[in-house]
C-alpha cells in the first residue's frame, strides 16, 4: 500500500551525491546568469540554465556525468512535484467572493477561457491530424497545457504520470514545449507590449521595461524581503522543520487519498492530492492555536527550492533523441499554440476588462505562453508602480484558478482522460467549454464592446 521498503545505505549515498551534483549545477546556473547579460535580458532562471549544463555534459553532450546519474536525476521530478503542490493551499485564505467579484469574475472568465483553448486547439489537432497522420501519441496535444501554463516544474513532474500511462517520451516533450513557450512568452510579450504602447492601449503610458527596472540580478540591502518568519520559539522545533512538517502530513494525507481512490481512479497521481491534503492539513490546523504560527513565505521559500531542484534535474534528464524523433509533429503543436494564445489576447482582452484591459491581458497572455513569472514580469514592464488594478485582480484570482488550470488538478488528470476518452472528445469538451464561458459571459454583461483606440500623447 505504501513505499514502506527498506533503502540501502549505497542507495542513499547515491542519492545525496546526485543531489549534491544538482546543487551544483543550479550555482553555475547563476553564476552564469550573473555574468552573461544576455541570460539576465531574456530572464531564463537559473535553475533552467543550470538544467541546460547538466544536459549539454550529460550523455547525450559531452559525456561527463554517466547514464546512471542521469537516470537518478530523472526520477527527482515525479517527487519533487509533490512537495511544490502540497503547500499550495496552507496558509491561504479564500478571499469573499462577493467583495472581489467585479475584480476577479473577469480574470477568471479571461483566463479559463484561453486555458481551455489550450486544451481543446492542441487535443484536437492532435487527434486530426498529428497521431492519424504522423503516428504522435494520443496524448501529444496534452504537453501544452502541461507545459505552458504548468510550465517547466509541472512538465518535469507529470513525466512519471505520461510513462505509467504507457508514453515514455511525454515528460522530455513537454519539458521541450516549456523550454519554447518560456522565450516565446517573454519574447512576443515584450512585442505585444510595444504594440500596445504605438496603439495607445498602455494605461501608464511611461512604463518604460523590465531591464530599467533591474539593473542587477543582486538586490541591494535596503531591498531585500525575508523569505519567513519565525512563528515559534526556537527552543520549540525549528521555523523550516515546523513548516517541512506540515507539508510532510499534507503529503501523507495524499498518500491515503490516493489508496482510497486506487479503485475508483487507478494510476491517480499523488501531487495533486496532496495539494487537497494541504488544503485538509490548514482546514484542521486554522481552528488550532498554531493556525497563527503557520507563515505563507517560509512554506513558499520549501516550495522554490524543490521548484528550482526539479527543473534542474528535469531539464538536465532530458531524453534529446525523443524530441529529434518528435520534431516535426511538436513544431506543428508549438507554432498552433503560439498562434491561439497571441489571437486569444487580441480578441478576448478589449472584450473582458474594462478598466486597463491591456495590463490585465498581459499578465493573463504571460502565465498562458508560459508561467505566473513571466506573466507579472511582462506586467511590470507596462506598469512598474502597480498603480492599475491588473496586479491586485491577478493576485485575487489565483485561489479560484491555480488549483485547478494551469497546473492543478485537470491538468494533472489530462493525460489520463486522453489516454481513456481519445484526444478528440476531451478536446471537443474543452473547446465547449471555452463557447459556454462565452455565452454566460455575454449573460452576466462580462462581454463587451472594445473601446475605441487613443492615440498616445
Amino acid at each position: 500500500m505504501f513505499p514502506t521498503g527498506e533503502v540501502s545505505d549505497d542507495a542513499v549515498t547515491t542519492l545525496l551525491f546526485s543531489v549534491a551534483a544538482l546543487g551544483a549545477l543550479l550555482l553555475a546556473g547563476v553564476l552564469l546568469r550573473l555574468g552573461l547579460g544576455f541570460l539576465r535580458r531574456l530572464f531564463l532562471p537559473a535553475a533552467l540554465i543550470g538544467g541546460v549544463l547538466g544536459a549539454v555534459l550529460g550523455p547525450h553532450g559531452l559525456g561527463l556525468f554517466p547514464q546512471g546519474m542521469v537516470d537518478t536525476w530523472a526520477t527527482f521530478p515525479g517527487t519533487l512535484i509533490t512537495v511544490v503542490f502540497a503547500p499550495m493551499l496552507l496558509g491561504v485564505r479564500l478571499p469573499r467572493v462577493r467583495e472581489t467579484y467585479q475584480l476577479v469574475a473577469p480574470q477568471l472568465l479571461f483566463g479559463y477561457m484561453g486555458d481551455l483553448l489550450l486544451i481543446g486547439v492542441p487535443l484536437l489537432l492532435g487527434g486530426i491530424l498529428l497521431t492519424p497522420f504522423l503516428g504522435a501519441d494520443p496524448m501529444f496535444g496534452t504537453i501544452i497545457e502541461v507545459s505552458w501554463p504548468g510550465g517547466h516544474g509541472t512538465a518535469g513532474g507529470m513525466g512519471a504520470v505520461y510513462g505509467d500511462l504507457g508514453w515514455n517520451g511525454g515528460g522530455d516533450l513537454a519539458l521541450a514545449s516549456a523550454t519554447f513557450a518560456l522565450v516565446f512568452g517573454i519574447v512576443v510579450g515584450m512585442v505585444l507590449i510595444n504594440w500596445g504602447a504605438r496603439r495607445g492601449h498602455l494605461t501608464q503610458l511611461g512604463g518604460g521595461s523590465p531591464e530599467g527596472q533591474r539593473s542587477s540580478d543582486i538586490v541591494p540591502g535596503d531591498d531585500r524581503a525575508s523569505s519567513g518568519s519565525v512563528t515559534l520559539n526556537k527552543d520549540l522545533v525549528d521555523n523550516l522543520a515546523f513548516h517541512g512538517a506540515l507539508i510532510a502530513v499534507a503529503i501523507l494525507f495524499g498518500w491515503v487519498l490516493q489508496h482510497l481512490l486506487e479503485l475508483l481512479v487507478p494510476g491517480m497521481p499523488l501531487f495533486p492530492l496532496a495539494m487537497i491534503g494541504g488544503g485538509a492539513v490548514q482546514a484542521v490546523i486554522s481552528r488550532t492555536r498554531l493556525g497563527d504560527a503557520v507563515d505563507p513565505r517560509t512554506l513558499r521559500t520549501i516550495q522554490g527550492w524543490a521548484l528550482d531542484v526539479l527543473v534542474v534535474a528535469a531539464v538536465a534528464s532530458i531524453a534529446v533523441p525523443v524530441i529529434l524523433d518528435n520534431a516535426l509533429p511538436l513544431v506543428i503543436l508549438l507554432l498552433a499554440s503560439a498562434l491561439v494564445t497571441v489571437g486569444f489576447f487580441a480578441w478576448a482582452g478589449p472584450r473582458v476588462f474594462r478598466t486597463a484591459w491591456f495590463e490585465q491581458a498581459i499578465v493573463n497572455f504571460g502565465t498562458l505562453a508560459a508561467v505566473a513569472s513571466v506573466g507579472l514580469m511582462l506586467l511590470r514592464a507596462v506598469d512598474p508602480e502597480l498603480r492599475t488594478v491588473a496586479g491586485r485582480a491577478y493576485a485575487l484570482r489565483a485561489p479560484f484558478f491555480s488549483p485547478i488550470l494551469g497546473g492543478g488538478l485537470v491538468t494533472a488528470l489530462l493525460p489520463a482522460l486522453a489516454s481513456t476518452y481519445g484526444p478528440v472528445a476531451v478536446g471537443g469538451v474543452a473547446v465547449a467549454g471555452v463557447a459556454v464561458l462565452y455565452v454566460l459571459a455575454r449573460v452576466l454583461r462580462l462581454w463587451t464592446a472594445p473601446e475605441p483606440e487613443r492615440q498616445p500623447a
